[in-house]
Formats: structure tokens, sequence, C-alpha cells
């Protein structure tokens, strides 16, 4: 077991920080919101640091998740940060969902101070990170990588290594995609079932069981048809996500012409106030704009 600073406790750090903490290791969690830090302390045990570097200071790994790249720089770098905590030979590992860019410069950063770097990006929502369900897209070197898998294991079912520093985010972007295309398509099946004169649900748990089917499908169908939107990754976040897919795409001159207008669909569900409803509420759009 080792001694681990895990920084962020938002619905996916919470959980994941508590699993580590159940399976024995020694953690020090820090948050920006000192209140939620000493409740989760009350909750699981371990301590609380008022800084990051305080955080970071004797630990064998430090693990991040927090909301953007500028969010990571802040907890990471400068006087304060867990680099500046960290000791030669230990290992970060980072789980937001961010840029490719501000990975591979970290884990130069990291590399300058003897501190090796894993990009870990994670899919599976609040309920996976609850259920200690969670697949996660690592990148950098396989070394570095074979030291952090035994820490993350205690929260995923699924774990693997994409390639160097940044293919982890390069990964998590591949999954965004794909899910952004999938609920356009589900909200488009589940309306025109509805307007057809079909038992939506009926529908949808039947394609569920065929080439059609998806996570997604046996997921959220039901809860769409319901017009139900309080079941995980909200819109604002799939929106972050998607931003940083398609500054990547732009850069490497890839295409992702499904991508871009899902995006805008999204901007148009936050001009419906809904921002913090999950990704599912795409349907919402075509409820609210199509003409009967």
């Amino acid at each position: 077991m080792s001694n681990v600073a895990f920084l962020g406790l938002g619905v996916m750090g919470y959980p994941m920080a508590g699993f580590l903490q159940k399976a024995g290791h020694s953690v020090t969690v820090y948050n920006r919101t000192a209140e939620k830090a000493q409740r989760w302390v009350a909750e699981f045990g371990g301590s609380a640091a008022v800084t990051p570097r305080e955080a970071a200071e004797g630990a064998e790994f430090v693990l991040t998740c927090v909301g953007n790249d500028d969010d990571l720089r802040s907890v990471v770098l400068g006087e304060n940060g867990v680099f500046a905590g960290m000791a030669s030979g230990s290992v970060f590992i980072d789980h937001t969902t961010a840029s490719a860019q501000v990975a591979r410069e970290l884990a130069i950063a990291g590399s300058e101070k003897g501190i090796g770097f894993v990009d870990a990006p994670v899919s599976g929502g609040q309920a996976g990170a609850e259920s200690g369900q969670l697949a996660i897209m690592c990148g950098g070197s396989q070394a570095d990588f074979d030291r952090a898998q035994p820490v993350m294991d205690v929260y995923a079912k699924a774990i693997e290594l994409f390639g160097e520093a940044g293919a982890g985010q390069i990964t998590k972007m591949c999954n965004q995609i794909c899910i952004a295309g999938l609920v356009q398509g589900m909200s488009e099946a589940i309306n025109f079932a509805e307007k057809s004169g079909l038992d939506a649900k009926q529908m949808a748990n039947l394609v569920a069981k065929g080439a059609g089917g998806s996570w997604q499908l046996t997921n959220r169908a039901e809860t769409m048809v319901d017009d139900k939107f309080d079941y995980g990754f909200a819109v604002d976040w799939m929106r972050k996500d998607l931003g940083i897919a398609l500054a990547e795409a732009k850069q490497i001159g890839a295409s992702l012409p499904v991508t871009a207008v899902v995006d805008q669909f999204y901007a148009d569900v936050q001009q419906m106030g809904g921002g913090r409803w999950d990704t599912s509420s795409l349907i919402k759009r075509l409820r609210h704009f199509q003409k009967d």
C-alpha cells in the first residue's frame, strides 16, 4: 500500500479517492473548497491538506481530477503546486479530461524533476466512479504505466495504455466523439418513434438487442422518453470536451463534421437552460424546435 494524494473531489474524484482509502492506501486529499475535503475525511478517513504542495509531500502517487487545462496547471505548477512537493521517483496520474497539449506539457515538466507522468482520463460517468467500474485511457511510458496501474485498478473495470503522454487524452476525445453521435442518433430515433405512434420504450428495448445496441441506448433511452435528464455527465462538460476534440482535430487535420454539428446542438440545449442536464437531453432540442 502507498502514500497517495488525490486532488479534486468532484462527482468523480470524491468516490475515486474513497476507493483508494478503502483499498488500504494512505490518502491525503485536497479540494479547492476545503469543506468538501473535510467531509471526505469524515466519511473515509485519511487526511486533508491546505495546499496542493502539502498534499503531495511524501506521496508516492499523486492523482488529480479537476475541471480543465487551467485548473490542472493551477494545482500542478508553481510554488504551491504538486510538482513542488513531489519527490523524484514519484508518479503523477491525471484523470482530468483535458487537452493532449497540457498532458505533454506536464509530462515534460515532471520529467525535469524526475517525476513520472500518466494522463489517464476516465469514462463511465458518476455511476462508474461510484461503483468502481471506470474505463481508463492512458498515455505515458510503459514503466510509469506499470507502476500506476495497480493504484488505478481499485476503481477501474478496464485500463489500457495507448502511447506516450497525451495518448490517453486523444483516446478520451474519441470516446466523446462516439457519444455525441450516438446520443444524437438515439434522440432522432426516439423522436421519430414517438411521432410515428410507436411505443418508444418498446422500440428502444428491442433495438438495443440488435446491431443498433449501445450502452447509451440500454441505459438512457427510457429516461429520454420520460424527459428526465439528471443521470450523469452534464451538457456544459460535454461542450468543453467536444471543444477540446474539435481544436485537436483542426490541429492535426482530421475532419469531424458530425461532432461539429452535435456540438452546436448542445449549444442550443444550453440556450434552453439545459447546461446542467445530462448529455441525453439532446432529444429536448428536437422536441423544442420540431414543427408539429
